[in-house]
This record gives structure tokens, C-alpha cells and sequence, in this order.
């Protein structure tokens, strides 16, 4: 999920033209009815950071810590986005470049860096050293990939013994030394020994998603840039990524969710997600079928997202899924969490879901995502392996 000052700029400017600020929820209308939700730790602000990945997993793990009786914690993000940065710069080394090195990443990173590097509060490493309250990467980015640029053409023909020094000296200018140990709640600990008193064990949480252009109850790693670990995933049939995660919902179990967030009935400002169904001529008729068909093709979209409650959406089958992807009109752009179900006035069914882009939005950072939505849309999902239902998960292989 590699969404940062794209993924916000793109999502106001889909919006710009409804949202031009924050709204009342009753100018959307729309009205949702929360059917379930699960204790979740608050909102934070991934800011001018491609990081969803690592706030939303977190978050995802933090509520998994509370699920299990334990305390309310804040991780610490960039503890894990530091690890993963140099991770990802040995592997960009070893590849001569020829594989991608930004921002982005995936669930599975962060259980990842508990399992190698352990874990610290938000408290003990805030990894902001250079002047701004909240993350701003531009500039670190920039400066990180221009150095690896140097290092994978070899200009003295063999890399020096110092090159990865140097990346660590600009990962510490920009996000301060890491600790070896530190003292939190009056008890001294490592990242690992911090990590282990959790209560989580990374190996139970999963990564589930439906593609047909692999072989089902087999895992295999999607093929996207920011699966940078090449971590693979469990693939099951639509019905059964749907039925995974409302067990894990209604049994209190939230889930880390990986979607495209690029789509136009995306309106993050006014608090939801859906996928219109297309207006066609045969739907119309009289006064209304006389005045479509002088519309222009713009005309026709802007009137189609111009969406002022609950609308007839698009009918997703498992074919139809794949297309969106094999096209690239469903992308890997943003992590979340989804933590509850919730439906309109009509009926209609939602997933209730956290985002990591602030409070300052209709529902305080929550939005809702239709059914139709989150079954075109997903990329991929996270869950502890509790909360796959008996019958899907005994087909893994």
C-alpha cells in the first residue's frame, strides 16, 4: 500500500467538487446504523506518509491485544517503518535496483518486524527528527532512493563495506537512533522482550485474498510493488473472503483490510464507499430518457457519482473481480481496518471501517464501505487464523 500525499490529494479531488469541506452527516443522505462494532484503539494520522500499511496493521494488532484482555497501547509506526526501510534497501542491493523501493508495504510487514526486531510503545520512538509534528516523508523518501541509486551501479565495480552505514546514518538523521532498551510502565525492556510481553503471537495472523489467476486454498504471493517481502497469501473463492470476514466480525475479531480506494463513489469526506451501478437507456423512459441521451459521456459519469443516498450498485461476481484487476482498474492503495457492520435506511449492507487520515471527517475517521464495494475492491485482508471459519480453513493447503 504505497498511497501518500497521492492518495489523499486523488481522494479530495474525487470529492472536491460535493466536499468541499467536512459535512453533517444528514447533507449526505445517507443514514447508517452500526450493527456491530468492535472496540478499537483511536484513529491516528498517517499525514504526508505512505505508511497505511504500517498504521492500520497496527492498529489491527493493538485491537488484537484489547480482543485478548490486555491493556490499550500505541505502537510505535515508525519503529516498524525504520526496520522495514533497511530491510527493503538490502533486497533493492541484491536485485540491482530492478525492484521497487518506496514508501508502501504490506500487512504482513509488521508482524514481520516483530518476529525479527520486536516491537516499542509510540511513547519511547516517535521516529520524527526532522521538525514536523506528524510523518512527512517526502523529502526522506527521496533522499533514501537516490542513494540506493548510487550504490546499485557500483561505481567502483564492487560495493564498499560501508554502504549500508551510510543508509543507517540517513535513517537516523531523519527518524533518531533506535533504542536497545528502554524503560515503559516502570519496567525495563529490548523491542523483542517489549514485543514478547504483548501476548501475540505473529505466526496466528494470516493473509487472505481471491484471484483466480491462481489456484484456490493454495497461497501465493500477489503481485504487487509493495509486496517487497514477497509474502504470500491464502486464495479462496469470493463468497468465502466475504464469509471470513463477517465470522471474524461476529465473533470479535477485527480485520486489517487492503483496498483500492481510487474509485470516484469513494468519498471519504462524507463517510462511505460505493460502486454505482451504471444508468443505462433501457432503465429510462419519457422525459428523462429524452434528456440522457443529449448528456456527453462526462456528463453521464458526473450524474452517475452525483450520488445523494443509497444507489442501485454494480452485481460483483468473481469474474468481474478479476477483470478490475488484470485492468488495473483495482489497484493496491491503502490499508484500514475494518471493525464493524453497520446498514443504511434502506437496508443495505456496510462494513464499518477505521482509516488512518485524521479525525477531522464526518464520522471522526470511520467510514462505511458497501458490500459491492468491498467485494470488487479488496485487494487483500489480514485476520487471525481463529477467525477463518472451520470449514474454509481446513481446505488450506
Amino acid at each position: 500500500m504505497k498511497y501518500l500525499l497521492g492518495l489523499l490529494a486523488a481522494s479530495m479531488a474525487l470529492n472536491a467538487s460535493a466536499d468541499d469541506k467536512v459535512v453533517n452527516p444528514d447533507s449526505t443522505g445517507f443514514k447508517f446504523t452500526d450493527v456491530k462494532v468492535i472496540k478499537t484503539t483511536p484513529v491516528r494520522d498517517q499525514n504526508q506518509s505512505g505508511t497505511c500499511w504500517c498504521f492500520s496493521t497496527n492498529t489491527f494488532l493493538e485491537n488484537e491485544i484489547l480482543r485478548k484482555g490486555g491493556p490499550e497501547v500505541d505502537l510505535s509506526d515508525m519503529f516498524v517503518v525504520r526496520q522495514c526501510y533497511l530491510d527493503k534497501a538490502r533486497k533493492y542491493v541484491r536485485m540491482d535496483g530492478e525492484i521497487n523501493f518506496a514508501q508502501g508495504g504490506a500487512a504482513h510487514d509488521v508482524p514481520y518486524v516483530w518476529e525479527m526486531y520486536g516491537a516499542v510503545p509510540e511513547e519511547v520512538y516517535r521516529g520524527a527528527n526532522y521538525g514536523e509534528e506528524k510523518p512527512v516523508h517526502g523529502e526522506l523518501s527521496g533522499v533514501l532512493k537516490a542513494y540506493l541509486d548510487i550504490i546499485v551501479k557500483r561505481p567502483d565495480k564492487k560495493l564498499s563495506t560501508a554502504w549500508e552505514k551510510g543508509f543507517e546514518g540517513i535513517l537516523d538523521a531523519y527518524f533518531g537512533e533506535m533504542p536497545e532498551t528502554f524503560t515503559y510502565n516502570g519496567k525495563t525492556y529490548t523491542p523483542k522482550s517489549y514485543a514478547e510481553s504483548l501476548g501475540l503471537n505473529p505466526d496466528d495472523y494470516i493473509e487472505v485474498t481471491s484471484f483466480t489467476h491462481h489456484p484456490f486454498y493454495k497461497p501465493f504471493a500477489l503481485e504487487v510493488a509493495d509486496n517487497w517481502l514477497w509474502g504470500s497469501m491464502q486464495n479462496v473463492p469470493l463468497d468465502e473472503l466475504k464469509a471470513i470476514v463477517d465470522n471474524a466480525l461476529d465473533n470479535g475479531y477485527t480485520v486489517a483490510w487492503g483496498a483500492d480506494v481510487s474509485e470516484p463513489g469513494f468519498k471519504w469526506l462524507k463517510g462511505y464507499a460505493v460502486l454505482p451501478a451504471e444508468k443505462t437507456e433501457k432503465d429510462m423512459t419519457g422525459t428523462e430518457l429524452a434528456r440522457w441521451v443529449k448528456l456527453s459521456d462526462k456528463d453521464r459519469k458526473d450524474e452517475m457519482y452525483d450520488i445523494k443516498g443509497p444507489v442501485k450498485e454494480i452485481e460483483v461476481t468473481q469474474e468481474l473481480r478479476q477483470s478490475m484487476l488484470d485492468r488495473k482498474e483495482t489497484t493496491d492503495d491503502h490499508g484500514m481496518v475494518i471493525v464493524g457492520k453497520a446498514v443504511d435506511q434502506e437496508g443495505n449492507k456496510y462494513y464499518k471501517v477505521q482509516n488512518s487520515w485524521d479525525t477531522n471527517q464526518v464520522y471522526g475517521g470511520f467510514f462505511y464501505v458497501s458490500e459491492p464495494y468491498f467485494l470488487a475492491k479488496t485487494m487483500d485482508i489480514m485476520v487471525h487464523k481463529d477467525a477463518v471459519p472451520k470449514e474454509i480453513a481446513k481446505k488450506f493447503k
